[in-house]
């Protein structure tokens, strides 16, 4: 919660995306943060969970679209049904984050906010809470705009990443902030382990904290349409008129390209929790139950010289496997996946391709 003293603190929850990387058990209507992947709840339940004793529950905002709003209310029916809200279609990042500075400071022009996306497992709350609260402090006292960047484990190609600068002097700090040096676009499989070599670069997150004054200082200065979308917004009579009119016309850009790359002053805080992403399939299997020959497994499980396997029904079927190594075998209640691991990352691929009532 906020401190005495300190502007009022606001969530903006990004969930929406498309549900391709998980399919058969994810759909367009059913993306990944509305799946029960790590047991009785959903990612985004577990992001909202995530900000208990950090962020009022009245100043929690999700942001979705509208083939996934019915299903996200029916998830958070604890937060107010005015804090849920469907974009009118997509338009990336940018103007996302933009309809949510719109939406605080209509409501209070001095808070504070974070974005978060609603798809990341993160389990370490209290690590967490420490982290975002820093962030907040950082942007609090610095007037800038902070990231929380992840330790890169290996040399990803498939993150963009934070390169970080010298040391922030800001006051009264418990984590070291940084000032970042420039963001850097996916790189190459050779470029990202130069990076990883340096020691000084973060996988950007996707996770933002500012206060609102900072804010719209900066979308003024660099993205002047998302400004003014801002401004309408906090002058509108008719809120979700004035979304459902504008917000079709702004222009389709990642909040990197359009803010982030070119801010004036942005801050880095390496996260001390867990992170993943969970981009797929491979990463659910980490957290599954595992047997002597590496099957992973959600369900009841029998094998006879088969190994390294993923196997998630979501039947309760038993599923036996012979003679069979590195498959990932996904049951729905209305189709089956099977496929090597090496192909875990073309499912999108695939899932373009299907019938229209399985997608």
């Amino acid at each position: 919660m906020s401190r005495p003293g300190t502007p009022p603190r606001y969530a903006l929850i990004l969930a929406g995306g498309s549900g391709q990387r998980f399919w058969p058990i994810s759909r367009d209507a059913l993306p990944k943060q509305l799946l029960k992947l790590f047991g009785d709840k959903t990612l985004l339940e577990m992001t909202v969970d995530r900000l208990d004793g950090l962020v009022p529950k009245e100043n929690i905002l999700v942001l979705t679209n509208h083939q996934q709003e019915a299903a996200v209310r029916a998830l958070l029916p604890g937060l107010p049904k005015e804090n849920i809200i469907a974009e009118p279609e997509k338009r990336d990042t940018a103007p996302a984050i933009a309809l949510g500075v719109g939406w605080i400071v209509a409501r209070d022009p001095m808070a504070t906010m974070m974005v978060l996306p609603a798809d990341h497992l993160i389990q370490d709350q209290a690590a967490f809470h420490n982290v975002l609260t820093n962030a907040m402090k950082a942007a609090e006292t610095g007037s800038s705009l902070v990231t929380v960047g992840i330790k890169p484990t290996w040399a990803c190609p498939s993150y963009g990443y934070v390169e970080r600068g010298r040391r922030s002097a800001l006051p009264g700090m418990d984590l070291p902030v940084y000032e970042v040096a420039r963001f850097r676009e996916k790189p190459n499989p050779d470029l990202a382990e130069h990076f990883l070599s340096q020691g000084t670069f973060t996988w950007n997150a996707g996770m933002f904290i500012w206060t609102i004054p900072a804010i719209f200082s900066e979308l003024s200065r660099h993205c002047p349409a998302l400004a003014d979308f801002v401004s309408e917004l906090r002058n509108s009579k008719d809120f979700g008129a004035t979304v459902t009119r504008q917000f079709g016309k702004l222009p389709k850009l990642s909040i990197d390209y359009a803010l982030m790359e070119r801010a004036s002053r942005v801050l880095n805080i390496e996260a001390t929790f867990d992170w993943d992403d969970v981009g797929n399939w491979t990463s659910v299997g980490r957290y599954l139950d595992q047997d002597g020959d590496g099957n992973q497994h959600n369900c009841a499980l029998s094998q006879l010289n088969s190994a390294n396997n993923l196997v998630f029904s979501q039947t309760g079927q038993h599923v036996a496997l012979l003679g069979v190594q590195d498959l990932i075998v996904v049951s729905s209640k209305d189709a089956l996946l099977i496929t090597s691991r090496a192909h875990a990352e073309n499912i999108k691929k695939l899932a373009d391709q299907l019938p229209k009532e399985l997608k």
